[in-house]
């Protein structure tokens, strides 16, 4: 159902058994923030060099969109199993030594990533409380920031997922 081609062989590339909520959201909010990111910047682009006027202003929504695409895409890399990690020592132990590995780096992310929720949440809090607004539009600051956390809560679910499946061993162990 939510299959993707897989970049290496050209084979279609199934979604994990493990994930239970489809990997396609984060795939299609990450396509419409690069969207946007792009259609921003096009448009600044093209404003700027036939009138002379620059729409700066835009770095606001492009930044958001740009961090709301980072952790969009790291909850679906958490999701696949295709997170960034350093296999260096992993990669030579046996199937046992491996899961340790997998488990250790799930936990640190787990405490890494709800620490972002704690914290974004009381940024966000803060700059709700404090009447915070944006340097270029004016716009309420915990718009952007609320993100953080909420985002973090999604990435939390994916490790918590990934964690599980490896616990069980049913989660491929790739990389």
């Amino acid at each position: 159902m939510s299959e993707s081609v897989d970049p290496e062989i050209g084979a279609p590339r199934e979604t994990p058994p493990h994930v239970r909520v489809p990997i396609g959201i984060e795939r299609a909010l990450g396509a419409v923030a690069m969207a946007l990111i792009c259609l921003i910047s096009f448009g600044n682009v093209v404003v700027r060099y036939t009138t002379d006027v620059s729409f700066a202003f835009t770095e606001e929504f492009s930044v958001f969109l740009l961090v709301f695409m980072t952790f969009v895409g790291a909850s679906l890399a958490f999701a696949t199993n295709e997170n960034i990690r350093i296999a260096f020592l992993r990669d030579r132990f046996g199937p046992r030594g491996r899961m340790v590995c997998d488990v250790v780096a799930a936990l640190a992310c787990l405490l890494m990533f709800g620490l972002v929720v704690w914290y974004g949440g009381q940024l966000t809090l803060d700059e709700y409380r404090f009447d915070e607004t944006s340097p270029g539009l004016g716009y309420p600051n915990w718009i952007y920031t609320i993100w953080l956390p909420l985002l973090s809560i999604a990435i939390l679910l994916r490790v918590f997922g990934r964690l599980l499946a490896t616990l069980r061993g049913s989660y491929g162990g790739r990389g």
